[in-house]
């Protein structure tokens, strides 16, 4: 019987339920973490706040991969958008086999289906308990304050898609990366850390990770 895996929709967000083409490897105990940008590449500071976001909050061997294009496999034309899902097939296809994870990061707009909505723009999408996530800077910069801000947002959301990955669901607690968005971006701009409760759960797993030591972004004033 094929494994079912749960998708869970960044902060634009949504569960399905999905099959997920690849299983965890062997070579997981590595702990390599890696990034591939797709398609246009997204400036230099906003992949290495990424970057930095995911060594505070879980300590992993986080490596950037060379660009590659975005799969034509993956394009929605009546929206020109690229499906979510299908990215992440392509992903977890793609990690090197020494991978433990894998990040996705672009620019264009992504999306998926969410109820009644076959074609719904989102931020981010990752396999729960699987090897693949996906996240865009496209929404990260819907109403924000300055360059700075989306970047912030996109690090967060980072942090947020690896979390469902290593089997970590929504969050009820106002303020935690986990926290599930309700179809706003902005909710990323109250959040600051990964709460006490979604550690704990982290911990039954077998999957606890250390407190960030340097949080890479400010404390939110407003919650």
């Amino acid at each position: 019987m094929k494994k079912r895996t749960q998708l869970i929709v960044g902060w634009m967000l949504i569960s399905l339920g999905v099959l997920v083409g690849r299983v965890e490897p062997a070579a997981a105990r590595s702990k390599i973490l890696y990034i591939q940008p797709l398609g246009r590449t997204l400036p230099k500071v906003d992949v290495a706040l990424v970057q930095k976001a995911l060594k505070a909050f879980f300590a992993l061997d986080v490596r950037v991969l060379p660009p590659i294009a975005l799969p034509k496999s993956a394009y929605y034309k009546p929206r020109r958008r690229y499906r979510g899902e299908k990215l992440l097939d392509v992903l977890a296809q793609k990690m090197p086999a020494d991978g433990y994870r894998i990040l996705g990061l672009t620019a264009v707009d992504i999306s998926t289906t969410k109820g009644r909505h076959i074609d719904w723009g989102i931020i981010g999408l990752g396999s729960l308990d699987g090897v693949a996530c996906v996240i865009s800077s496209f929404r990260a910069k819907k109403k924000s304050k300055s360059r700075k801000h989306a970047r912030i947002r996109l690090a967060k959301v980072a942090v947020h898609e690896v979390g469902h990955t290593l089997g970590l669901e929504h969050c009820p607690n106002r303020g935690c990366i986990l926290e599930d968005a309700m179809g706003k971006v902005s909710t990323t701009d109250r959040e600051y850390d990964i709460c006490n409760r979604c550690r704990e759960e982290l911990k039954t797993r077998g999957r606890s990770i250390p407190r960030a030591t340097e949080i890479p972004w400010p404390k939110p004033s407003v919650r």
